[in-house]
């Protein structure tokens, strides 16, 4: 079952997912939200769409911009809407 955890904290697990360039997105309710904080930042995907991130947080240690998530993607990338997925030190095990 894929997971992510950082700082020893399990962030996300689920036998349900969708993987996508390498990365898997996990479905927002298989993610714990009190270690999720709303990020400003925004980049932008030729095919998928904008993104947009989330700052993840374990005690008083922050990970900025360590998660990612396409609010609205494009057509191409419908399949992730609202998935997240990790990286910048987080560790995804599938």
């Amino acid at each position: 079952m894929p997971r992510a955890s950082w700082k020893g904290t399990v962030i996300a697990e689920s036998t349900v997912f969708e993987s996508v360039e390498g990365n898997v997105y996990f479905p927002p309710g298989a993610v714990r939200r009190e270690n999720l904080r709303d990020s400003s930042t925004t980049t932008v995907c030729s095919w998928k769409g904008t993104a947009h991130y989330y700052d993840v947080v374990v005690g008083e240690q922050v990970n900025r911009d360590a998660a990612w998530y396409y609010p609205e993607p494009k057509p191409a990338a419908k399949n992730i809407q609202g998935h997240i997925a990790f990286w910048r030190g987080v560790t995804v095990e599938a």
